[in-house]
């Protein structure tokens, strides 16, 4: 049976667009827009009828980098798909797209089929996969074509962690070369971690072990070199590049550089490299292991540089790289060795709100805040315009969002599967109210409604933007 939703009274921003529009939601999509008021939108009728008077109607968040149930550093990234799928619907993200991971010795297809083992069922908005390459080979390259035809259209490579993900540069340039031919996107985490494991042994040696070390030996010019060789890598291959985790002002010059150039090279930050710093990781007893993830939290003089970025379009996305530890019996196997510090953040839940923020304190407006957390991401990574925007046809992931309301963001508050929050006691000026999945409500005026499963597997179309 036919359900219609009608959200009133609202201001819908987009990427393109602000207007003050009443949205009807017929079986799952957005069925019209028009203004509040006229002739057009006082026909309608619904079932359920939404007041978004004084609020914000935009289409849900895409976080395009998530790490969920990841193994990493002999334990678990402490989000399930379930838990993690709920905290991102509270914080007003509709689709994450995750990480499969190969292993070593084995095919492209027994990682991707354990990942959706892992989410099949248990979602509560939906979710879609990028495929981590740990194994480059000719069997694995060969694979790469049929994941792309299946809907899984990128694949992330590691210039770090020598012995578990790192790929040489041979490796890298045949997968890219593969990519040029197949029409996937390779993402890159572009850190040089040979160099890095030499300075970490070294660190070591000196008796240098506490948290803030990790920042040290990662240093930003380590970020800058394996960019700009990445960049090279990639127009030697004729292929499109798509690098991770963006933290230092090095880092995004080498990008704004290929840019130039008019390269098919694009940039994501993070929102904790955009409002945390080394000042974070040197927090005293040992709290400063909350904030190790890699690439690393810099300076607070890059921020800037980050922000620029946005604003100037050498930075296209937002994403979270969402990957929780608890602090007690997880980001402790680290203590008197800051090596051993599994690599991550909490973030799936604050993004939306954090960057909400940047508008309110003027570091982008309110229509780059919805491109660069829901319509790039959704182009880039071939979503579009199923995902990342309101207009007819779309799915109906809408979020009701609330401009002036206030909160602390908290550990005792936040429903991601972590025991801390990395911008513990941050008040900010935001929130989201209701959110609506493929036309379900998930949260309803700030109480979840949503359940395990309603989310399902999205397929992707290769990048929108090189077509």
């Amino acid at each position: 049976m036919s359900t219609r939703t009608l959200i009133r009274g609202g201001l819908v921003v987009t990427a393109a667009d602000e207007v003050h529009a009443d949205v009807l939601i017929e079986d799952g999509r957005v069925a019209a827009l028009a203004a509040h008021g006229s002739d057009a939108a006082a026909g309608w009728t619904a079932d359920r009828t939404i007041d978004a008077t004084d609020r914000y109607v935009i289409p849900g968040g895409v976080d395009a980098h998530t790490h969920m149930e990841l193994p990493f550093g002999g334990t678990f990234a402490s989000d399930t798909f379930e838990t993690g799928t709920r905290a991102a619907a509270w914080g007003g993200t509709t689709t994450i797209v995750d990480f499969a991971v190969q292993s070593v010795g084995h095919s492209l297809r027994e990682g991707l089929d354990a990942w959706y083992a892992k989410a099949d069922g248990v979602c509560a908005v939906d979710y879609a996969f990028h495929m981590i390459l740990s194994d480059v080979n000719e069997h694995t390259l060969k694979e790469m074509d049929k994941l792309v035809q299946e809907g899984i259209s990128s694949f992330k490579l590691f210039m770090a962690y020598p012995g578990v993900f790192y790929s040489d540069d041979g490796k890298i340039l045949r997968a890219m070369q593969r990519s040029a031919e197949n029409g996937g996107l390779i993402m890159m985490h572009a850190e040089n971690g040979i160099a890095i494991d030499v300075l970490v042994e070294q660190a070591l040696a000196r008796g240098e072990t506490d948290p803030r070390h990790h920042g040290e030996v990662r240093k930003a010019l380590l970020e800058a070199e394996a960019t700009h060789r990445a960049i090279q890598l990639a127009r030697v291959a004729g292929a499109p590049l798509y690098v991770v985790h963006v933290s230092a002002e090095e880092a995004v010059a080498e990008l704004a550089a290929a840019r130039d150039k008019g390269l098919p090279v694009f940039g994501e930050t993070c929102p904790q490299y955009l409002f945390l710093s080394t000042d974070n990781l040197a927090e005293p007893d040992f709290e400063g292991a909350k904030y190790v993830c890699s690439t690393p939290l810099r300076p607070k003089e890059h921020q800037a540089a980050l922000w620029r970025g946005l604003r100037t379009n050498d930075l296209q996305v937002v994403s979270t790289d969402h990957c929780p530890f608890c602090f007690t019996g997880q980001k402790d196997l680290g203590r008197g060795d800051f090596s051993k510090i599994p690599n991550g953040l909490p973030g799936v839940e604050n993004r939306m709100d954090l960057l909400h923020q940047a508008v309110v304190d003027g570091h982008i407006s309110r229509r780059r805040w919805i491109e660069i957390a829901c319509a790039t991401p959704a182009r880039m990574f071939g979503l579009y315009p199923q995902k990342g925007t309101l207009a007819p046809g779309a799915d109906a992931d809408v979020v009701i969002y609330d401009p002036h309301a206030t909160q602390t963001l908290s550990a005792e508050t936040h429903h991601m599967n972590v025991d801390y929050s990395a911008y513990e006691g941050r008040t900010v000026t935001g929130r989201v109210e209701t959110v609506l999945s493929r036309g379900e409500v998930v949260i309803d005026r700030r109480t979840y409604v949503g359940r395990a499963g309603h989310g399902v597997f999205t397929p992707r179309s290769t990048c929108q933007y090189l077509n």
